[in-house]
């Protein structure tokens, strides 16, 4: 059974679990029936947006709209691993202790509580996953179409003197789909347009999950008019319904696509080589891939190297490249600061410039969104300038 299908049972199993367990806590707390009411309300109405995603997904039902896949992942994905099951193991563990440790008769002794106050107390802490749920999915609303850009001066040595000030608008991890679509694809075209670039390159997942999507997202980048030349690689999300249908839908529109390829392109008076790697694959190795683009450099060109995971830099710098471009992290999604959070316990690089002797690295935090909601770490078109040291 696969990962994926295992957490599409666990969801709903689980919801219930903990739906039924929470009711019983607050009927025992004697609270008011509305409140109990809108819990299992809420709670349902989660389910029925999960079990509308899953036909969506089969093209059985429509399309699902930001709002309800919003509550879906912050439900799925937040609030019930991280608090609701929690609570309930929590509570549960609790109980077997006490009644091992015999502190019923240590609590007949003890001062008696206020029942209001442990009335509101309970049924706070109750409520909480499905508070954060919705406080959640209400805050993500206005950030989802909020970005960034982030400006990044790259020193590289020797660089060639026709090359120095060379700019390059970096465009990575749009998730064209549930999140991103209609006018924010817009806003974020004329946004590239107007920093001037003399080269656009898109370091992967262009969209979400659908092939659907792709023909928006094509249009997005239609709209950007760059210098001298416009460069997408693919990233895991846009191969979720073949990597064929995908390189086909770019590469019919017209578009330049690389998959383990090199291509040349002159700006400024000078070649830049531009090497595009393909997407490894889950647990395979992305060093054969960098390899395989660096094997037949043109000597004369600068290398950049565009891949979609940021771990092929130790392989780039390696092999002398100077200068690789990479996305993927969502510069760690959900961060308590820009240095401390999911990003650095997932990745070895997740966000801005890195640094080794001869080779740079620059990962975006994207532009677009899978998860509804960021923390610390802000969407982004990055903005770069190279310049000679």
């Amino acid at each position: 059974m696969s990962p994926v299908l295992v957490i599409l049972l666990l969801i709903p199993l689980i919801s219930m679990a903990w739906l039924f367990w929470a009711l019983r806590r607050l009927r025992r707390l004697e609270v008011h029936p509305a409140i109990t009411t809108v819990m299992a309300a809420s709670v349902i109405g989660i389910l029925c947006c999960f079990i509308w995603i899953v036909l969506a997904r089969q093209e059985i039902a429509p399309k699902v709209p930001g709002g309800p896949y919003s509550l879906v992942l912050l439900w799925g994905l937040f609030a019930l691993p991280l608090i609701a099951l929690p609570s309930m193991i929590g509570w549960a563990f609790f109980k077997i202790s006490k009644a091992i440790t015999g502190r019923n008769k240590a609590a007949e002794t003890s001062p008696p509580t206020d029942p209001t106050r442990r009335r509101v107390l309970g049924a706070v802490a109750v409520s909480l996953p499905v508070v954060a749920t919705f406080g959640t999915a209400a805050i993500s609303i206005p950030q989802r179409t909020r970005f960034r850009i982030r400006d990044i001066t790259v020193p590289i040595k020797d660089l060639p003197a026709d090359l120095h000030g060379l700019r390059i608008a970096h465009l990575s991890d749009t998730h064209v789909g549930k999140f991103t679509h209609g006018k924010l694809l817009h806003e974020l075209a004329d946004a590239t347009n107007q920093l001037k670039a003399d080269l656009v390159l898109m370091t992967g997942d262009l969209i979400d999950q659908s092939i659907n999507d792709l023909p928006e997202a094509l249009d997005m980048m239609a709209r950007i008019d760059p210098r001298s030349g416009l460069y997408l690689i693919e990233g895991n999300h846009d191969l979720f319904q073949g990597p064929e249908k995908f390189a086909k839908g770019v590469l019919d529109r017209g578009f330049n696509l690389l998959r383990d390829e090199n291509a040349v392109v002159t700006t400024k008076g000078h070649p830049i080589e531009l090497l595009g790697i393909r997407w490894h694959g889950r647990n395979k190795p992305i060093d054969p891939h960098v390899d395989e683009v660096s094997n037949n450099r043109n000597p004369e060109a600068l290398p950049i190297l565009l891949a979609h995971h940021p771990h092929a830099f130790d392989r780039a710098a390696e092999l002398g490249i100077p200068l690789t471009l990479a996305g993927h992290t969502h510069g760690g999604q959900l961060m308590v600061t820009p240095d401390i959070g999911p990003g650095p316990m997932l990745y070895k690089y997740w966000s801005g410039l890195y640094r080794k002797p001869g080779a740079s690295l620059v990962v975006s935090n994207g532009a677009g969104n899978w998860f509804p909601l960021r923390s610390a770490a802000p969407a982004e078109i990055v903005h770069i300038k190279l310049i000679r040291t």
